[in-house]
């Protein structure tokens, strides 16, 4: 039976992130691709290289400058030569890429998944995996006929705090079952991106798609049932009001609430601000026996620490009264608080054939699915039906998965 993510704490991570930074003379056996060297593609590499387990092969990306910045970042960690490809043929096409990792703009995800794909190789695609359900549904349907695993950037879910409160609800039961899921995050506006596609729906996804379906992957997994409908309210309020790329204005929403009703009983719901000074993600969770707390406190200025939590609030537990989580420093460091690291982690033991508990295509479009559901209640200001929100974009069949 596979391991599940949360069968494990923060602390039996740490433990392993120490026995591979102190071994020194580690065997890297796999080769990666990078597509895509923005943030989150040099996030890649630099986990990658603390990880210890791959090298980086060879990038590609239709920005020089974006490559450049790279290969600096590579530097960093190693004398290591990689490969520029000129065009994403050419890299998938190389025998010696092991794994190819798309960490492109959104709205590139699908079509660059349907060209690598021809590879056979072992895929990773950064969330969300599309753009569009229609789109996200043939990467689905095309993940079943693939030789090759493929995972899904929903690295959220091996945040310290999360995989504490997944390990007590889920593993200990410290809550009895489950009745209610609260999740929130408030944080400053998005950050400038090549072209500014994230300031512009018809790129993102929408707001709810491209930022928070990391969230609704979470609720998601904690529900442990299938979404019934979800309503929400939102809007743009305070960022780029006045904002607009070659003509184009801004309309990307900045805040917005979601309520979601799972066919099991349990209730959930998601609140978003993007126009607070720090970035702040809450959790509460409660079932029969209390409820449970977790949290996280992070800042955009890199001098101040990032600050986990978790609280449980049973009568006898050890964390009654809240409890400091985290892991080591330079992993903390390295990307999302730690959570890329183990990504990495999980990507590595595929590679090893080894079965684990990462994000599959199935789950990534299920958070695509419940999110925008989410973005339509918000334009039609009216209870959306999973159901019939699925059905209306063709992929009624994977509610019966």
């Amino acid at each position: 039976m596979v391991k599940r993510f949360y069968e494990e704490t923060s602390g039996d991570r740490s433990k392993r992130v120490n026995e591979y930074l102190n071994n020194q003379c580690r065997n890297k056996k796999h080769n990666l691709l990078i597509i895509g060297t923005g943030l989150i593609g040099r996030e890649h590499i630099r986990v990658a290289s603390l990880l210890g387990a791959a090298k980086i092969h060879g990038i590609y990306d239709s920005n020089e400058n974006s490559m450049d910045l790279a290969e600096e970042e590579l530097q960093k960690f190693s004398n290591e030569k990689l490969i520029r490809y000129n065009s994403i043929k050419s890299a998938y096409q190389d025998p010696a890429v092991d794994a190819i990792l798309i960490c492109t703009p959104n709205y590139t995800h699908h079509q660059i998944f349907l060209e690598v794909a021809k590879s056979g190789k072992p895929i990773f695609v950064e969330k969300p995996m599309a753009t569009s359900l229609k789109d996200g549904a043939e990467i689905l349907r095309l993940s079943s006929k693939h030789p090759a695993f493929i995972q899904v950037g929903m690295q959220y879910r091996y945040k310290a705090q999360y995989v504490d409160a997944f390990h007590e609800v889920k593993v200990l039961k410290s809550l009895g079952n489950i009745k209610t899921i609260s999740m929130s995050e408030y944080r400053p506006p998005f950050l400038d991106k090549v072209e500014q596609w994230n300031k512009f729906n018809e790129f993102s996804g929408g707001t709810f798609v491209e930022k928070c379906c990391h969230y609704f992957d979470l609720i998601n997994l904690l529900a442990d049932g299938q979404p019934k409908d979800v309503f929400a309210s939102g809007g743009q309020a305070v960022n780029f009001l006045n904002f607009a790329h070659e003509g184009r204005k801004s309309d990307i929403d900045d805040h917005g609430f979601a309520i979601i009703n799972y066919r099991n009983g349990i209730r959930a719901n998601f609140t978003l601000n993007m126009f607070a000074n720090e970035f702040y993600e809450e959790l509460v969770i409660t079932g029969e026996k209390g409820r449970l707390v977790a949290s996280e406190k992070a800042s955009a200025d890199k001098k101040r620490q990032t600050k986990a939590s978790i609280m449980v609030e049973v009568e006898g537990h050890q964390h009654y009264e809240g409890s400091k989580i985290g892991y080591p420093p330079s992993i903390e460091k390295s990307g999302h608080h730690g959570a890329t690291f183990f990504e990495h982690e999980a990507l590595i033991s595929q590679l090893q054939q080894k079965e684990v508990d990462a994000a599959t295509p199935r789950q990534g479009l299920m958070a695509m699915l419940v999110a925008s559901a989410a973005q339509r209640s918000i334009s039609e200001n009216n209870v959306v039906s999973i159901a019939e929100h699925a059905e209306r974009n063709g992929i009624k069949e994977i509610l019966n998965q």
